[in-house]
């Protein structure tokens, strides 16, 4: 039996999840295009240069432009005419006027592919965008596309972790394929062919329910994460510790340790944005009251942020006007340069505003945070930016902050008081060495 020819693709947009998921898929041998209106990224990209930290994705990127099997270009004629299976992977930010997600680029997108489609083919979406978004962009192609039905929407949402991206790509948990035809399974099939022939399960469902997937997920994390975090505030209020609490709860099956960590809370680009949108879906949909939750878990998460700037105050004894501050992490989590909605930098920033000489240190996320918070000032190194400090607060558990000797940050700070704002420290130790440690949630 003859096998079928692998389907050639291309990844529209090349951020994040585009440019990660066509570099992946060309390793594992597809003839790939990558799109994007930034000529200056597609420059980069095909020169070998990633434009965000990810950890084995530029040695990947070498390795497939190596190949020949990958390239990119700002020309959707060129997608359009090579092209299969079409992967949609732009971004759906937060919109500045309401919770509801902003649809611009994928609409964009989709418009901009569409009119060089001539044959059949697939389009699947893998950007998280509200119920709904696919019939209506299956609509927008059949009347936009000059083969018109014979091109067809599939929905495959995408579940990276950012510092995983690469694993989570080519050895993902679960793939969802949405789709309204078994010609679309089929090509989807093909389309992943490498990683199913690792026995990566398969989720097979209707549009609606894969559009569904991504934001139910993520609002089940946070709302987990949120509810430790909520648990925290009791502990502040009855002298209990939060974190032997979290311990405790482990322990059952059913609930489990995994994202049960107390700590400054969630950030970046999907978990906040994610379940705001999707409690302003809900509420276009007449069932807001189904997801009301996600509103307190949202405001629990914000209250987490405030009140770790409410520790380095009360360290200060009331007042951090003109004390130096040692902001250990940038970046919303360790392994990531990404800063969207990065408790880190609110936390910093604030503490700036309250009149604090805020510096800062990250060891991957410096240039996005430079040129978002040009008000705080920098350092080289966690050393570096404790010098002299007032109290050093831990922001973002990069592996490197663990591993501080809390002598070696004694020798070189003006106080020894540490807020833990990710419980990522051996509390016992640093006191031991002679801090004043405090952490949210204990006593």
């Amino acid at each position: 039996m003859n096998t079928p020819p692998r389907p050639r693709l291309t990844v529209i947009g090349t951020g994040y999840l585009g440019a990660t998921h066509a570099i992946c898929m060309a390793v594992l041998g597809f003839d790939v295009i990558g799109v994007d209106v930034d000529a200056d990224k597609v420059a980069r990209l095909n020169s070998g240069e990633v434009p965000f930290f990810e950890p084995g994705l530029p040695e990947l990127l070498v390795k497939a432009l190596e190949t020949g099997r990958l390239r990119f270009t700002t020309s959707f004629r060129e997608a359009g005419e090579f092209g299969d299976v079409h992967f949609i992977c732009v971004g759906t930010p937060q919109r500045a006027d309401s919770g509801a997600a902003d649809l611009t680029y994928v609409d964009a997108a989709v418009t901009a592919l569409s009119r060089h489609l001539h044959r059949r083919a697939l389009v699947v979406g893998k950007s998280t965008v509200p119920v709904g978004t696919a019939a209506r962009l299956a609509e927008l192609i059949r009347a936009t596309a000059p083969a018109g039905d014979q091109v067809e929407l599939a929905w495959n949402p995408e579940f990276l972790r950012e510092g995983f991206a690469v694993d989570d790509t080519m050895r993902p948990d679960r793939l969802v394929f949405g789709v309204t035809s078994a010609w679309s399974e089929e090509r989807l099939r093909a389309a992943f062919a490498p990683v199913l022939s690792l026995g990566v399960p398969v989720k097979v469902t209707d549009l609606q329910t894969a559009e569904l997937v991504k934001v139910a997920a993520n609002s089940f994390l946070a709302t987990k994460i949120s509810y430790i975090n909520a648990m925290a505030e009791v502990c502040e209020a009855t002298g209990a510790d939060v974190r032997d609490l979290a311990e405790a709860l482990a322990y059952d099956e059913r609930i489990g340790g995994k994202f049960l960590r107390p700590g400054l809370g969630f950030g970046g680009g999907c978990l906040p944005k994610d379940i705001r949108a999707f409690a302003h879906r809900a509420e276009e949909l007449g069932v807001g009251r189904a997801v009301g939750f996600l509103r307190e878990i949202d405001g629990i998460n914000r209250r987490r942020r405030s009140r770790t700037v409410d520790l380095v105050v009360e360290l200060c004894g009331g007042d951090v006007a003109g004390r130096r501050i040692a902001a250990l992490g940038a970046s919303f989590k360790p392994d990531s340069d990404d800063i969207r909605d990065a408790p880190a930098l609110e936390v910093a920033s604030t503490l700036a505003g309250l009149g604090a000489d805020v510096h800062v240190f990250d060891p991957a996320a410096m240039d996005n945070a430079r040129r978002a918070h040009p008000e705080l000032s920098y350092g080289t190194g966690a050393l570096d930016v404790a010098r002299g400090a007032d109290v050093v607060v831990l922001l973002t558990e990069w592996t490197e902050f663990r591993r501080i000797a809390p002598e070696a940050m004694a020798a070189v700070v003006g106080a020894r008081r540490i807020v833990d704002g990710r419980h990522a420290l051996d509390s016992d130790a640093w006191r031991a060495a002679g801090w004043e440690y405090r952490a949210l949630g204990r006593p």
